[in-house]
């Protein structure tokens, strides 16, 4: 069997919600996330996208496993911490598409699926009449410890697929790294692209 790219919505992602529980915590443990994940809080993470009206899930499958995935949703029925930020500088949640996250094992990276991730959430975000696209990015210290030598910013790739970087929009999230013992608060900003333009 090929490698396929498939969207779901809503409860149609059900059979999938393990895999993707299990995916997440385990490419989130890499640098710059170095999430110390948990597999309930996961799949109760998912059910909430699942359940939410609008939402999308793109899925690379390969062989019956699932070997990437992103996920988006319209940003009103998102938490305080994702809309406040945009509240705030006077722009409504209302014509934004939100993406959640977007993890591939890196066995499969540099073959376009990423390319793919964005496609379908931008076509899910069309096909709900919303404007904006937008998501947001960790930012950790360029001296931070575990920053492998060889790591590279998504920053380019983002830019080349329209998005263009709003520092001025920020939030946090908490969880617990792998070397901590307790959640702390990490600060992230966000990355929008008009889709009119």
């Amino acid at each position: 069997m090929a490698l396929t790219i498939q969207s779901f919505s809503g409860g149609d992602v059900a059979a999938f919600v393990d895999d993707l529980a299990r995916l997440r915590i385990a490419v989130f443990r890499d640098f710059p996330y170095l999430y110390d994940g948990d597999l309930a809080y996961e799949r109760n993470y998912l059910a909430t996208y699942s359940r939410s009206e609008g939402s999308v899930f793109v899925l690379a499958i390969d062989d019956g496993q699932v070997v990437g995935a992103a996920t988006g949703t319209p940003m009103v029925g998102e938490t305080d911490e994702v809309k406040a930020p945009f509240l705030a500088a006077g722009r409504d949640p209302a014509e934004h598409f939100y993406f959640g996250e977007s993890v591939l094992l890196s066995d499969y990276r540099g073959r376009g699926i990423g390319v793919k991730f964005f496609e379908g959430r931008e076509a899910q975000a069309k096909k709900l009449g919303l404007r904006y696209t937008t998501f947001c990015a960790v930012e950790r210290a360029a001296d931070h410890p575990r920053r492998p030598a060889d790591y590279v910013p998504l920053d380019s790739f983002w830019t080349k697929r329209g998005y263009t970087h709003h520092p001025e929009l920020r939030t946090t999230f908490s969880w617990r790294d792998l070397d901590e013992a307790e959640e702390s608060p990490k600060p992230l900003s966000f990355w929008i692209r008009d889709l009119r333009s």
